[in-house]
């Protein structure tokens, strides 16, 4: 399959080379392609910036957002939350109209430093926003609760832990969820939430995340529901 990657962050490249893995066509997009190629950033795991992971990664595309779209078949997006929206303007409502697109992106502020906010919560979310602006777009919010190498790679965790999905469309859940396997996940450890303002819950479990990673000095974690059964009293 053709897959488009918005963001050429950490997240998007250890997204896209799981994809390539896996057997797809993946093509990575930014806003501008000569200025991601001398970006330095690393993260807390030593990776090195994107034009030096791009030598080492030369079978992955990269393009502006408008050539990403326009290649792929499904888009994922991994921009930064507030990178979300005009990322979506440059690459044009026609050219994302009836595509399926995973949004991993989370509305964290750090404009204020550390811990950051969220800039929409409680009454809305980033994927309504994205929803509400790209009518004909099917997305689909998953993946955001943990960091990019537990989401390609559950088995990094031991024992069973849960992954989250929330959209409109349930075609385009199905075939999300379908990745969600190829990338490792159990299918009994996906938890569908529901329509698109589920994601409201999902965004907002990351000032919980944060604070966490912050407590216990190590970003390999993540969230597991345990099910247990009601008091037989319950209710009396």
């Amino acid at each position: 399959m053709k897959i488009a990657v918005f963001g050429t962050g950490v997240v998007g490249q250890i997204i896209s080379e799981k994809l390539v893995t896996l057997g797809h066509d993946v093509m990575i997009g930014t806003r501008n392609v000569k200025d991601a190629m001398i970006k330095s950033t690393t993260d807390n795991f030593g990776r090195p910036g994107f034009g030096e992971w791009h030598k080492a990664n030369p079978i992955i595309k990269v393009g502006t957002y408008a050539e990403v779209a326009s290649f792929g078949e499904l888009i994922i997006n991994a921009t930064n939350g507030s990178g979300t929206l005009p990322s979506l303007e440059q690459a044009g409502s026609q050219t994302l109209s009836g595509k399926v697109m995973i949004d991993i992106a989370n509305p964290l502020d750090f404009s204020k430093g550390m811990p950051p906010s969220l800039f929409v919560c409680n009454t809305d979310s980033l994927g309504e926003q994205i929803q509400r602006t790209y009518p004909e777009l099917k997305v689909v919010k998953s993946l955001n609760t943990m960091n990019g190498y537990i989401m390609v790679n559950p088995s990094l965790l031991p024992g069973d832990h849960n992954v989250f999905v929330s959209g409109n469309d349930r075609d385009a859940k199905s075939k999300v969820k379908d990745l969600l396997k190829s990338f490792g996940w159990k299918e009994s450890n996906v938890i569908d939430l529901g329509d698109i303002t589920t994601a409201r819950g999902t965004e907002q479990l990351l000032p919980v995340w944060i604070r966490l990673w912050g407590v216990l000095q190590n970003p390999m974690f993540n969230f597991k529901i345990v099910i247990g059964q009601p008091p037989k009293n319950a209710g009396e």
